[in-house]
């Protein structure tokens, strides 16, 4: 494997070298359970879903963490306008997210860790940060020191000086040393959850929450650290300080994938444009929604539309076509006798380019239709397989486990395999009528009427149905 990643820290593109051979390590920034998950919250766990899938394939043994922030202002706000426990609010969202991620096809992380559950750890990096001089105790709560790192700022690219925290006013920053300073544990409130410290009872700020739990699942310094782009600052700036700050070396590569917009807008709930993912389930397929976000660049803004949904819809069941004519033909290709084309590994290791490796797809299914149209059962078949690895991939394969029993959109995946067979024999039959060569088209629509599908010619074009309706 020869991939480059692009890495936020040293705004260049370095070559991946795991910290340990043979395996690779991943950290990556999962949700605040405070709402119900759209597709701007969903697509980072896509994204790192492609790498970890990407480095498997390269022989690596992945161990991927993706936390769960269960305790943060948002969860307490709205389960108290809701007149819920704040735990509950946080049990129940966490569920939709995990049915969001298995809905989209992404592979569990091998732990998905609760901020709640680490707070022993979270206790013992602030004792060591303090001890060290880069944190202090005051008014109940505990501060990082941002002037002991001279190198706060060094992620994002920002001068001390320049940033704000966004901090909550409701809590005693007038406690603080330095503005800048940031917040690792906030003492108790009336009514609110608490744990105790040395240093009095309170909770966890968000930024100790991520850097205790990486720290303990993949050790001080693992190769991979991910996230929305948003958290550059001042999340994974603070993570970054609080960690280095005791001679961790912590993350390796630091990568951020870019936002879904609306609008123009950054997807959010605050702004009330979001598009859940249940809803959009309700109107295209799993896989359909997935190859729509994972298609683009990791790093480029997707600007939502429904154009482009139907668009993504339409390609993707362009290749479920091309590998159930072949199932039909000759029998369904074996994802084992897949062999990746050049085209697409190069793109994958170019810092996962997608948008180059489903090109690569699509010439593959181009190829494949051509050949079978001409004949050509044996290289058919061996483009059906290489398009059944490389969407694997991708966790797009049609005839994969999961897409190939999931419904959504109103029928089953069967169906819209279905639908697209008989579109695309329609096609052919059209473009036999259009060179004349009737014979072609009347036995495509023998084949179709033994099949149980009914064709009707119309001035514009040809309509189907099946028989039983």
């Amino acid at each position: 494997m020869s991939l480059r990643l692009y890495d936020t820290a040293t705004r260049s593109q370095r070559e991946f070298i795991p910290l340990r051979s043979g395996a690779a390590s991943i950290y990556v920034c999962g949700a605040t359970v405070q709402g119900m998950p759209h597709i701007g919250h969903v697509r980072s766990g896509l994204n790192y879903d492609v790498m970890r899938r990407w480095l498997s394939r390269g022989g690596l043994d992945v161990a991927l963490v993706r936390n769960v922030t269960d305790i943060d202002d948002k969860i307490l706000n709205k389960a108290a306008d809701a007149g819920r426990p704040w735990w509950e609010w946080a049990a129940t969202h966490e569920r939709a997210f995990d049915a969001a991620y298995q809905a989209l096809g992404c592979l569990p992380p091998s732990i998905g860790p609760r901020a709640t559950g680490h707070v022993p750890q979270m206790i013992e990096l602030m004792q060591r940060l303090i001890d060290s001089g880069h944190a202090y105790a005051a008014g109940g709560d505990v501060y990082f020191s941002v002037r002991s790192f001279p190198d706060y700022g060094a992620l994002s690219g920002q001068r001390p000086d320049e940033m704000q925290q966004g901090e909550s006013d409701g809590f005693n920053t007038a406690d603080k040393r330095d503005p800048h300073d940031f917040t690792m544990w906030k003492s108790v409130k009336p009514g609110e959850p608490s744990w105790p410290t040395p240093w009095g009872r309170g909770r966890p700020g968000w930024h100790l929450e991520c850097s205790a739990m990486a720290t303990m699942y993949l050790g001080p310094e693992f190769d991979i650290h991910g996230g929305g782009l948003d958290l550059v600052f001042p999340h994974h700036e603070n993570e970054r300080a609080q960690s280095n700050a005791v001679g961790d070396g912590f993350a390796r590569f630091w990568t951020h994938n870019a936002w879904v917009t609306l609008g123009g807008d950054k997807m959010s709930k605050s702004l009330g444009n979001t598009l859940s993912i249940d809803v959009l389930l309700q109107r295209v397929r799993g896989a359909e929604l997935r190859y729509y976000l994972v298609a683009p660049h990791y790093r480029s803004m997707i600007e939502y539309s429904d154009a482009a949904l139907s668009e993504a819809v339409a390609a993707y069941r362009r290749i479920e076509a091309f590998l159930h004519r072949v199932g039909e033909r000759i029998g369904m290709p074996s994802l084992a006798d897949g062999v990746l084309c050049p085209e697409f590994v190069e793109a994958m290791d170019d810092d996962l380019s997608t948008p180059g490796a489903v090109a690569a797809i699509h010439v593959a299914v181009r190829e494949g239709n051509a050949a079978l149209d001409a004949g050509d059962r044996a290289k058919a078949a061996t483009l059906a397989a290489s398009v059944r690895a490389m969407t694997d991939v991708l966790g797009l394969d049609p005839l994969g486990e999961q897409w190939r029993h999931q419904a959504g959109a109103g029928e089953g995946a069967a169906a819209a395999a279905l639908s697209s067979l008989v579109d695309d024999l329609l096609a052919q039959r059209a473009e036999a009528r259009a060179r004349r060569d009737f014979a072609a088209a009347d036995a495509i629509r023998d084949r179709l009427l033994a099949a149980g599908v009914i064709v009707e010619d119309t001035r514009d074009g040809a309509t189907w149905t099946l028989k039983d309706g």
